[in-house]
């Protein structure tokens, strides 16, 4: 069972996704900011690493970007593939997260849950 990081500070996406996820198959560890997102993307020995990352851009402590430069600079993370799914809309936002190495860039309000679980899945080679 593959497992998916959830890092989102909206609670009740959170929980919907999750569920999805969950109902296709996949194990969800979830973080409501960029500091526990962290630390979940590289647990203690022993711990599960996620074999890919939903990481939001507008996270209390720590901000997505932050995240995936220090989860991308890590030789232990570097490989997880990481799709931002934000409302952040600008070129700019969109060329920044790609530059510090998100597989995809997507904007929640342009994509359905369905089509997010279909990237999901075309991620990891499902």
């Amino acid at each position: 069972m593959k497992t998916i990081l959830f890092i989102e500070d909206e609670s009740a996406l959170q929980k919907t996704f999750g569920r999805i996820l969950e109902e296709e198959g996949f194990e969800v560890i979830s973080a409501l900011d960029g500091d526990v997102g962290l630390k979940l993307a590289n647990p203690p020995a022993g711990g599960k690493k996620p074999d890919l990352i939903l990481l939001d851009l507008i996270l209390p402590r720590r901000n997505g970007f932050e995240v995936l430069k220090e989860i991308k600079e890590d030789e232990e993370t570097k490989d997880i593939p990481i799709i931002v799914l934000t409302n952040l809309e600008t070129m700019d936002n969109v060329n920044k997260a790609l530059e510090l190495g998100a597989t995809t860039y997507l904007v929640k309000a342009n994509y359905s849950l369905k089509e997010v679980i279909t990237k999901v899945k075309q991620t990891l080679g499902e």
